[in-house]
């Protein structure tokens, strides 16, 4: 009967640990929505044109700014993820230090942009202009570095490292200091 009782009673405790925690969740409920919104349209709330806006250090978590106006922004340390950027126009744009994880840029205009130290893995890039951007220090998959290398031109080429993109991996022989177990 004893062992019944001690442990109702802490039962009893949890239960009275547990409730207040339910009680605050319900009363004020945790929200979701100010990184991740759950209409993706709803970025039109923010403002019909950033173009020229200062935005650095945002996020956007989920979002849709296709086909938007950007030329010219500061988004200097912004935070992209799974985002589309499809369509829009970053001509001019500043996305130094940028992480842009799993960002769609389909067609993007990135003419002139400042990609410097950006973190772009997993994003797409598939058929944007690029004349005059700087990928200089960014880190990229490298199936799309080779894909951006294909339509890279003097500085923006240079920049992405394209000269050593297309030497390729060249595997090491006896004659070149290879010495795998001698």
């Amino acid at each position: 009967m004893n062992s019944f009782i001690s442990s109702l009673k802490r039962s009893f405790s949890r239960l009275f640990v547990l409730i207040p925690v339910l009680v605050s969740l319900i009363i004020s409920p945790l929200s979701a929505s100010a990184l991740y919104p759950s209409d993706p349209s709803s970025v039109e709330s923010l403002d019909p044109s950033l173009a020229g806006k200062d935005l650095q250090n945002t996020e956007y978590v989920k979002y849709d700014l296709s086909g938007k106006d950007l030329g010219g922004t500061n988004f200097t340390g912004a935070y992209f993820s799974v985002s589309t950027l499809k369509d829009s126009d970053l001509t001019g744009a500043n996305m130094t230090n940028v992480i842009a994880y799993a960002t769609r840029f389909d067609n993007a205009n990135l003419t002139n942009v400042n990609l410097t130290g950006a973190e772009l893995l997993k994003s797409v890039f598939d058929g944007v202009t690029i004349d005059g951007a700087d990928f200089t220090d960014a880190v990229l998959d490298r199936s799309q570095q080779k894909n951006l290398c294909k339509v890279a031109t003097g500085s923006t080429a240079e920049s992405l490292g394209c000269s050593t993109t297309a030497a390729g991996y060249v595997p090491a022989t006896k004659g070149q200091g290879f010495n795998p177990g001698t």
